[in-house]
Order: structure tokens, then sequence, then C-alpha cells
């Protein structure tokens, strides 16, 4: 086997959703939603337990207008101007209280994008949160540059996660084949978005999807642990050293891409997403790419 068919058959981009799964923000989000409720003089108020039922529905936006028009007296129905004020609101609370230091990156995602970034592997963000969300949390926790070429944000894809746009997006502009890729999700709703892309998943519960179903996932840990922070696997016991570093990351993508019998769907996904290199810089503009590497597909 030459080298050229080895580099087409194993791992080569690891694609990251951020809310839950690079760090656990969704309590940040939830306290900055309540401000905004209040400041703009609605009713809407969400504890731990209500908010865990909104997150059901994917989007800033679309939780808010939800709500709205659950509860007419909240604030006078799901007009947009109203949504999109509470939005901008929230966001700059948000993001805010991010700037100032207030998340931290979950046990193991700095060791283990380091390693991945040291390696080689392409990295890519894909979320169906808002850019200046994402952009605040990278500036905070990697704040000499982080190491993601692309960014998909919520401006990329107008259907939200379960649908899957947002990692076909991610996946044209690295010019990688969704067969060569794994995904890290932290719920259901990402599990789904990166399976129905032909994407492999890690998953990696946070504390507002603890509860999920990750079925179609390959593994599901509680977190990437650190030698300080180990990592427990949940539900069906696989080997697992409680670390997970590249070498382990990258045995669990060969497990999964061998036994699944959608390989060659995904690696059709590949095909269509790369079929024209014309397409490549929209993409980019669109995710944000991070540098001019390669564009073509492998």
């Amino acid at each position: 086997m030459n080298a050229a068919t080895v580099m087409r058959e194993t791992l080569q981009a690891l694609i990251f959703d951020v809310d839950g799964t690079l760090a656990e923000t969704e309590e940040l989000h939830r306290q900055a939603f309540n401000v905004a409720f209040a400041i703009e003089g609605t009713r809407l108020h969400w504890d731990r337990r209500a908010y865990r039922a909104r997150l059901a529905v994917a989007g800033g936006k679309e939780r808010i207008a939800a709500a709205l028009t659950e509860d007419a007296n909240a604030g006078g129905g799901p007009s947009q101007p109203l949504v999109q004020r509470l939005h901008r609101r929230k966001t700059e609370l948000y993001t805010g209280a991010v700037a100032t230091g207030a998340l931290t990156l979950r046990p193991g995602v700095a060791r283990l994008v380091a390693e991945a970034a040291e390696a080689g592997l392409r990295l890519a963000i894909a979320t169906t949160t808002t850019r200046a969300n994402v952009e605040a949390l990278l500036a905070s926790v990697w704040p000499h540059g982080h190491p993601f070429e692309v960014l998909c944000c919520a401006d990329t894809a107008p259907r939200k996660k379960p649908a899957p746009d947002v990692y076909f997006a991610a996946l044209q502009a690295l010019g990688v084949a969704a067969g060569r890729a794994l995904a890290l999700e932290d719920s259901a709703n990402g599990v789904r978005a990166a399976r129905a892309a032909g994407v492999a998943v890690l998953a990696t519960p946070g504390y507002y999807t603890a509860g999920d179903d990750f079925e179609g996932a390959a593994a599901v840990l509680s977190s990437l642990g650190d030698p300080g922070s180990p990592a427990t696997a949940l539900g069906t016991p696989i080997p697992f050293a409680r670390v997970v570093d590249l070498a382990w990351l990258r045995r669990l993508f060969e497990r999964v891409r061998g036994a699944d019998t959608g390989d060659a769907r995904a690696q059709g996904v590949g095909a269509r997403l790369c079929a024209s290199d014309a397409r490549a810089p929209a993409a980019e503009r669109m995710c944000g790419r991070q540098t001019r590497g390669r564009t073509g597909c492998e």
C-alpha cells in the first residue's frame, strides 16, 4: 500500500462542536438569556430545568421565538423585531462575560487539540451558535491564536442541527471527505447532524445534555479526560484508558470505519461535496476559513 493510499484511508480531520463540547457554556448562555429577558421587559425566565427542555430547539433565535409563541403573555408574541432585539442583547451579555474569562475548556480539549494540530490533522468548528459567541470563546481560551482552520457557525447554515448542513459546509471548506473526518459533539442533535452528513462521532455529554439519546455515536464518554481529571465510558463499555489521546481516537475511528455499513454513503457525500473545486472559495467565505491551505479534495 503506497503512501497516497494510506493518506486516503486514515483520519484526516477533527470537527468540533462548541457549546457543551469545547466548554460548558450553556449555563452562561442561560444566565445571559434571563438578563436579556428582564432588560427587555418580557416575563420569560428559564430555570435550569426549563432551559434543559429549551435546548431541544437548536439556535438562540429559534429558542426565543418558540418560547414567545408558547406564551403570548411573555412579551407580546414572537415578533421578529423583539426576537432580534432579545438575541442581540443576550449575545452582548454572553460575549462580554466570556471576555472576562468566565469559561474554561472542558478536560482534555486543549491537550487533544494541540496533539491533533501537531500531528497535522485538519481542525474545524461546526456549530449553530452565533459566530460572535464562537469567536469570543476562542479568543478567551486561546489568547495567542486558536488552531481551527475553518469556523462554520449559525450564519453558515440556515437549517440548524440536527440538520447536517453545517457539517456539509465544514467538509466542503476543508476539502475532506466525510469518511475521513471525526466529529466531537455533546448532544443528540449534534450526533444526528454529524451522522446525517456521514461523519463518525465521539460524544462527550455536558451538564445539560447528559440525558440525551446518543444513538449513532461511536462512543460516549464523560469527557476527553486529562491525567488529573480522567474520563469514564458511558453506556456500552469500550476499551478505554480514561484519557482520549490521538492514538486512541485513531483506533476508534478505524474501528467505526471498518464496521460502519454506511461508509459507502459517507464517501458518496464527500465525493459530492468535492465534485467541484470551484465551490471551495464560497465555502471558505461562509465558514470563515482561517488559513489558505489546501483547497482541493483528497
